[in-house]
């Protein structure tokens, strides 16, 4: 999760987004991506927030993953990552999962110009949109990238325009018994997943199953994120 703060750092990017502040949930596929290119357009303060390592699976589709480095924090390695880039980013780094609850008191102590939602297990990821949405913080959201194929599929619109994506089926619906019906910004896929990709996990942090998930998706997804925060910062000055 990537989340945004106000400072006033134009030393990179557009000047008109270095006084915001970013929050990307996860430094993993489409999170990490997202993370990265918001840095390069020059946002001051950013918060990240994953306690995951890497694993010679990340490999074909995560930034922070490579055989050199399995078994490492994916958050400082995105740290390193993204003071390379910007020195003067003021970033905050959480090298813990955080469950809905904590998550939740996070948005509750802290003001964030921008949440970035990458969180691909269901309860984790409703949490965090709803405590942003109730805090009157933005969201940008992306919904499920794996078993797809074709990133020209990829779409943005509210929440309630979602179709032919069944997380984002399942997040609209939750959202809508919790009084939310529109107002979050979802990055999502057309294309229907491939069914021989689905795989069953060990069910560890609210995740039972997941799809397979091609090198090319999170990074395209995570674009369409990054596009998101900065237009719109962009558009609210």
């Amino acid at each position: 999760m990537a989340l945004a703060h106000r400072t006033d750092n134009r030393a990179c990017g557009t000047g008109k987004v270095s006084a915001q502040a970013c929050a990307c949930r996860g430094t993993r596929g489409s999170s990490s991506f997202a993370a990265e290119f918001i840095a390069r357009s020059g946002v001051g303060e950013m918060t990240i927030i994953d306690g995951d390592t890497v694993d010679i699976s990340n490999v074909n589709r995560q930034l922070p993953a490579t055989q050199l480095n399995v078994g490492e924090s994916k958050a400082k390695w995105m740290e390193q990552r993204l003071l390379a880039i910007n020195p003067a980013l003021k970033l905050h780094v959480i090298q813990e999962f955080l469950a809905p609850l904590p998550m939740t008191a996070l948005l509750a102590e802290q003001h964030f110009d921008y949440v970035v939602d990458c969180i691909d297990s269901f309860t984790p990821k409703l949490h965090l949109i709803e405590g942003a949405v109730n805090r009157g913080f933005p969201v940008a959201s992306s919904m499920g990238a794996g078993g797809k194929v074709d990133p020209t599929q990829i779409r943005v619109g509210d929440i309630s325009e979602t179709r032919h994506c069944k997380l984002a089926k399942m997040v609209r619906k939750r959202l809508r018994r919790r009084g939310i019906a529109k107002g979050v910004k979802a990055v999502y896929s057309l294309e229907l997943p491939m069914k021989e990709s689905l795989m069953l996990t060990d069910g560890k942090n609210y995740k039972k199953s997941a799809y397979g998930t091609m090198s090319f998706l999170p990074a395209a997804f995570g674009c369409s994120c990054a596009s998101v925060v900065i237009n719109d910062l962009l558009a609210a000055e």
